[in-house]
């Protein structure tokens, strides 16, 4: 065994509770509340001349440097970051209106090189790189603590199982386009920060205990590497309640009104959610009205909807309606990759076979490591490399097939023996 598989024999039952063994809260201790930063609440820096003192500051300051992030989801269209919070040692906290200070490149730079702390960084770093910050280096909090194997890993459950505070999470879903912020959600901010570098030093040295600290280097590294996510194709198949349209004039009526609704959405910078629900578009495209009172009397476009409203989503339907068969959605997505799963018994009998044997392999060490079974492999990686297996069933292609699917080396040296075996006993 690995020392990793060492480490998780020994304390898989001390760890399930949450906390590391040896440097934990005991589960019966009571956490203690954290109701106010160190040294109270910084200010908002809106403008240049503060966001200039606050770059100083931080390119002054030493080791690694708290980073969080709020937007505004389900109130405001897109995933803009309307505040951004800071720590490091020697130069404080600090909260930023990405508002006032669009523009945080030079803040960027100043932290170039310094190692970013982040509690799920792939949620905060679309919005940081729209600002221009853009981290060399980071340690990721909440990932660190799904291979160190914590069952819980929001941040107000790692600070209070790991460090024994408390924090308050009581504003995390408010609209923090709000202006001015409220006291109160500034002081929820502030606390975000407050403890990440103490609880990025905990959990390094609680996977330092458990021999995985160099996987999550290459996890980290991989984050830091990873392009922007391309645009969605298709975006519109994904509104809530698409499984009960069938028919491809019905697709066409949800694609219109799903446009016509973005549209307007980011025009008022709203939560499209706010303009018209996925509910009321899939009712539409039910029932494909041939008028604003038959349209009037679907759930979702009832009285409080003013005529003109009424009248621009019947005109999405009527596009829909007139358009001739040949441009009509065809039903579900291109495929990229392998059929779902349980289409593979029918397809191809063998491929579900390699893929049951990979998937229990899988499962079982993770488990035996003690750590979720997506973050050892992902399982459309698993699934790629059963539905098509390298010609040669070696440890060798099997690694190299892996490899080019965007494994990391750890993920790579423990699943790719598990995957030659099970595609060698399935052949």
């Amino acid at each position: 065994m690995t020392d990793a598989q060492d480490t998780a024999a020994e304390t898989a039952l001390r760890t399930t509770g949450g906390a590391p063994p040896d440097d934990g809260v005991a589960a019966e201790e009571a956490p203690t509340p954290l109701l106010e930063p160190r040294e109270g609440i910084p200010p908002v820096v809106a403008d240049a001349e503060g966001l200039a003192e606050v770059i100083a500051a931080f390119a002054a300051g030493t080791g690694p440097v708290a980073v969080d992030a709020e937007r505004a989801s389900g109130y405001r269209y897109g995933q803009r970051a309307y505040l951004v919070q800071l720590r490091r040692e020697g130069a404080g906290s600090a909260l930023i209106d990405p508002v006032g200070c669009p523009d945080l490149s030079g803040l960027g730079e100043a932290l170039a090189g310094t190692e970013w702390i982040l509690h799920a960084a792939t949620q905060d770093l679309p919005c940081l790189r729209e600002i221009g910050m853009v981290p060399t280096s980071l340690f990721d909090t909440e990932l660190a603590g799904r291979l160190a194997g914590f069952p819980r890993v929001g941040l107000g459950a790692m600070v209070e199982s790991v460090l024994g505070y408390a924090l308050e999470k009581g504003h995390s879903a408010v609209d923090w386009s709000t202006r001015p912020l409220p006291e109160p959600w500034l002081r929820y901010a502030a606390l975000d920060v407050e403890l990440l570098v103490d609880l990025r030093d905990a959990l390094e040295k609680e996977l330092d205990r458990q021999g995985k600290l160099e996987w999550a280097h290459q996890e980290f590294a991989a984050i830091v590497a990873a392009p922007p996510a391309p645009p969605r194709k298709d975006p519109w198949r994904r509104t809530s309640g698409m499984h009960k349209v069938r028919r491809r004039r019905q697709m066409a009526v949800v694609r219109e009104l799903w446009t016509a609704r973005d549209k307007v959405a980011q025009r008022r910078d709203v939560s499209p959610g706010k303009v018209l629900s996925d509910t009321a578009i899939i009712e539409a495209a039910l029932a494909v009205p041939v008028s604003v009172q038959a349209l009037t009397a679907l759930p979702g476009f009832g009285h409080r909807a003013g005529r003109r409203q009424l009248e621009q989503w019947q005109a999405a339907v009527d596009r829909a309606r007139a358009l001739p068969d040949a441009e009509l959605p065809q039903p579900g997505q291109p495929l990229n990759g392998p059929p779902p799963p349980r289409a593979w018994a029918d397809k191809d009998p063998v491929a579900a076979a390699r893929l049951s044997a990979a998937r229990a392999a899988v499962s079982a060490l993770a488990e035996e490591l003690n750590l979720p079974q997506e973050n050892l492999m992902t399982p459309d990686t698993v699934r790629r490399v059963c539905w098509e297996p390298p010609a040669e069933h070696s440890v060798a292609a099997v690694s190299a097939a892996l490899a080019a699917l965007g494994a990391r080396p750890w993920q790579i040296t423990l699943v790719a023996p598990l995957l030659t075996t099970a595609l060698s006993a399935t052949a």
